[in-house]
């Protein structure tokens, strides 16, 4: 079994209309959002092995709200390829994952974390199949266990949707 737990970014700023998408940094309530989700992750005892992180300022000002709550000793690789990256690009990426580590947090952009999700699970008709489909928003959680021995050998359909959490639900 392989844990895939994918973290949307916490809600960015806007404030200069005029700043690089990449630049965009987490407002208060994205800052907010975080620090819940860090929490929740580790009340839950949700400590992947490994952490993948798109590149944007926003997923790792996300990453490093993270880290404050649950430690930085698990391994985060900052990725440019991560960033706004499809459905298809992230599971070419978690194929590529040593075996070593048995989950990964990986922080991410819509719409690709939630096609993601959407193409790794057997679709079950589950209420958290049915919350996460309509809407996946900043700071969304969702946990997902893969039928799969290696990373390389995780494909479409093979997972469940153990989890799925959003903000509103941790206040």
């Amino acid at each position: 079994m392989k844990t895939i737990i994918l973290l949307r970014h916490a809600k960015s700023s806007w404030d200069d209309p005029s700043m690089e998408d990449r630049d965009r940094p987490l407002n208060q309530r994205g800052e907010r959002a975080a620090g819940l989700v860090a929490a929740f992750l580790r009340h839950e005892g949700l400590l992947p092995e490994i952490i993948l992180c798109s590149s944007a300022l926003r997923t790792r000002e996300t990453l490093a709200r993270v880290q404050a709550v649950i430690g930085d000793d698990t391994p985060a690789l900052i990725e440019d390829e991560l960033y706004l990256a499809s459905a298809a690009k992230l599971l070419e990426r978690l194929r590529c994952l040593g075996d070593d580590a048995a989950s990964v947090l990986l922080i991410g952009h819509n719409p690709g974390l939630e096609d993601l999700a959407a193409t790794l699970i057997e679709p079950r008709g589950s209420a958290l199949e049915e919350k996460m489909a309509v809407k996946f928003p900043t700071a969304g959680l969702a946990v997902i266990r893969a039928d799969a021995g290696t990373w390389a050998a995780l494909k479409r359909r093979s997972g469940r949707l153990d989890l799925f959490v959003i903000p509103k639900d941790l206040v």
